[in-house]
């Protein structure tokens, strides 16, 4: 006996919401299968994000000392005047990416200490 794809899609479009739970719960029965998604995967993103290695320090705000923020961009990312006012101007925005641990947090005290607002994702 050959499925019919075509068929069981248009029955399905057709069918109730809950039509389809009963469905749902016939095929679990007979098969015993569940279609819960699984749980662990939720868990092992979060212990992947704990051993995180490389970070990504970005500006959320130049605050009000503009000029001096600037000149903190200026001196982490060796940029010109143009392309770091560019950055600052264009908060949020990413200012070093994939840097260690370290360098993201001593980049986000010299930009807090110059008055932006700064996020390390």
């Amino acid at each position: 006996m050959a499925l019919n794809i075509e068929q069981i899609v248009a029955d399905l479009k057709e069918s109730t919401i809950l039509e389809l739970n009963d469905l749902v719960k016939a095929i679990e029965e007979e098969f015993g299968v569940t279609a819960a998604a699984p749980v662990a995967a939720a868990g092992a993103g979060e212990s992947s994000a704990a051993e995180q290695t490389e970070f990504t320090v970005e500006l959320t705000s130049a605050g009000d000392s503009k000029i001096k923020v600037i000149k903190a961009v200026r001196e982490a990312t060796g940029l010109g005047l143009k392309e770091a006012k560019g950055l600052v101007d264009g908060a949020p925005a990413a200012i070093k990416e994939n840097v260690s641990k370290e360098e993201a947090e001593t980049l986000k005290e010299a930009l807090e200490a110059a008055g932006a607002s700064v996020e390390v994702k």
